[in-house]
């Protein structure tokens, strides 16, 4: 699985993009570095193409993209 860490200033951000991507819950407080350790959480990359493809070779499964998301604060 691919994997690519969000960084940047504080207060730029990141964790609402985080909380945006994965569904995840992490804390997103309006003060610098409220993120102390690293939230970790997956975002489903969903693919029409696949789908469509599914549909004509008739398969019985799919399994979409997925990228690992780590919010390092």
């Amino acid at each position: 699985m691919e994997r690519f860490g969000l960084v940047g200033l504080p207060n730029a951000g990141k964790s609402s993009l985080y909380n945006a991507l994965t569904g995840g819950g992490a804390l997103a407080a309006p003060y610098a570095f409220a993120t102390k350790d690293p939230n970790i959480g997956v975002a489903k990359v969903p693919d029409d193409r696949l789908d469509r493809i599914g549909v004509m070779s008739k398969t019985k499964s799919l399994i979409h993209a997925s990228v690992q998301v780590v919010d390092i604060g």
